[in-house]
């Protein structure tokens, strides 16, 4: 099986489409060798780093102990802050989250996370800076596969907030 035949892809093409956007599912994009970094992926693609759209997903509490997943669409170029998430989506908390988990909760690998096509839709933020580019590429399932967005998009597709939750520099966590 090429990438480009692989479940977890053709669920994001399939959900692009059904969403109504049939011009990204048209334009997703299998790269050479899997880029599993915003760096990696900017310098395939010649686009500024900023302008990838990383998917991370990390582990959330509710008040009363309950387990959800986070999903943080940053720019590249930045660093997602774990507080500030738990603030802006409402969760007591949020972690890191393992391999595991992740694929539990979006049918995807870590470096192939795509905004959609998860098995249940995300609670999920946007990193405003991606606005600053009328274009941006996201993960579509797969290490090595791409999709065209823009930030409207992807705030559309996830049913994002949008909310300044990510700047430079390093993670929170130790």
């Amino acid at each position: 099986m090429s990438s480009h035949d692989h479940p977890a892809v053709a669920k994001v093409t399939a959900a692009l489409a059904e969403a109504g956007h049939q011009a990204a599912a048209d334009r997703v994009r299998m790269l050479p060798a899997e880029v599993r970094t915003a760096a990696q992926a900017a310098a395939a693609l010649g686009v500024p780093v900023g302008a990838i759209a990383n998917s991370l997903v990390f582990r959330a509490r509710t008040a009363d102990g309950e387990e959800a997943a986070l999903l943080a669409l940053t720019s590249g170029a930045h660093r997602a802050r774990e507080s500030r998430m738990a603030e802006l989506a409402g969760f007591a908390e949020v972690g890191k989250a393992d391999a595991a988990f992740v694929r539990e909760h979006t049918g995807q690998a870590i470096g192939g996370v795509a905004p959609i096509g998860h098995p249940a839709r995300l609670v999920t933020l946007v990193d405003p800076t991606l606005r600053e580019y009328p274009e941006v590429w996201a993960a579509a399932g797969h290490p090595k596969s791409i999709f065209p967005a823009t930030f409207d998009l992807l705030v559309e597709l996830t049913g994002g907030i949008a909310g300044t939750f990510a700047g430079e520099g390093e993670d929170e966590r130790p």
